[in-house]
């Protein structure tokens, strides 16, 4: 990390079929050695078999999903004399977002279906009906923090 300053935030501009940011940032997370085009059809496909699944706005759906894996608090390592704490402390919106991301498409590639746009439509279903892992890893880390919670005076 620079001691100089701060690094500059890259403008994300919305996707070309729905105008949002956040799809944007999905199709850069699963964009794999460049190929973006690749990544949007991965990303479009899973949309739209999401949206017949569920029934409802397959943006509005993108977000529910999106909305329910979002972690609101997480442990950080704090080194206190020779010891070091598992120290809870609250998400920022951003980090909230990158994880949440993070995690749906981690456990999407670990699922069984047969192609991306498949298993990237069962975990974001899975997602909106509050189960899957995705929602599972964001339960444990909850789970963690409050298991922790005496250390909280430690927070920086």
């Amino acid at each position: 990390m620079s001691r100089r300053r701060a690094a500059e935030k890259r403008q994300i501009f919305p996707d070309p079929k729905f105008g949002d940011k956040t799809v944007t940032k999905l199709i850069n997370y699963i964009m794999l050695d460049g190929k973006k085009s690749a990544a949007e059809k991965i990303v479009y496909k899973a949309l739209d078999s999401l949206s017949h699944k569920a029934k409802m706005d397959p943006v509005q759906a993108f977000k529910d999903a999106i909305e329910n894996v979002r972690p609101t608090i997480e442990v950080r390592s704090r080194r206190v004399g020779g010891a070091t704490y598992q120290v809870p402390v609250e998400v920022r919106a951003e980090r909230a977002l990158a994880l949440s991301l993070r995690w749906i498409i981690t456990f999407a590639r670990k699922r069984n279906e047969r192609t991306m746009h498949e298993r990237l439509s069962g975990e974001l279903l899975d997602a909106i009906n509050n189960r899957g892992g995705s929602v599972k890893k964001r339960e444990d880390t909850h789970k963690m923090a409050d298991a922790n919670k005496a250390f909280a005076h430690f927070r920086w």
